[in-house]
């Protein structure tokens, strides 16, 4: 099951690439690729929708960050801050005025980074965020505004 899973999302990639829409982000340094975000408007990510801890929080035009991913070797380096500065320029850039994210905020560390795909709320605040609503003890919704 999870390898069809992960041929619908490459499928869906795919169709996003050929679609011309920017997909995400990708951090390098020199010219080796070290991490990724991905971004887009709200209602992109249909899952967000029917989620009942990510749900909605008002009826707003948002922006959402819904995924990092950091080379092991370039963890705690700064790279996770420097993808969610980017995607707000990039989502200010695109006439958002509001960007939003759905970190963890877990109770103990270290934290298996397997499950820290959504980014650490201290990040999170660090880049100028702010928790808007919780629904789970370790998911804040957070919000920038870029206004």
């Amino acid at each position: 099951m999870e390898a069809r899973m992960g041929e619908k999302n490459r499928l869906a990639m795919k169709a996003v690439f050929k679609s011309g829409e920017v997909p995400g982000l990708i951090a390098y340094e020199d010219e080796k690729p070290v991490g990724w975000v991905q971004l887009a408007p709200r209602e992109k990510f249909p899952r967000l929708e029917t989620s009942r801890i990510l749900k909605p929080v008002d009826d707003q035009n948002v922006w959402s960050v819904s995924c990092f991913f950091v080379d092991k070797a370039y963890r705690k380096r700064g790279v996770s801050l420097a993808l969610l500065d980017a995607a707000c320029d990039f989502a200010a850039a695109a006439g958002a005025r509001i960007i939003e994210g759905y970190p963890v905020e877990p109770k103990k560390k270290p934290y298996p980074p397997v499950y820290a795909w959504v980014g650490f709320a201290d990040t999170f605040l660090r880049a100028g965020f702010a928790e808007v609503q919780r629904r789970s003890e370790t998911r804040p919704i957070m919000r920038k505004r870029l206004d």
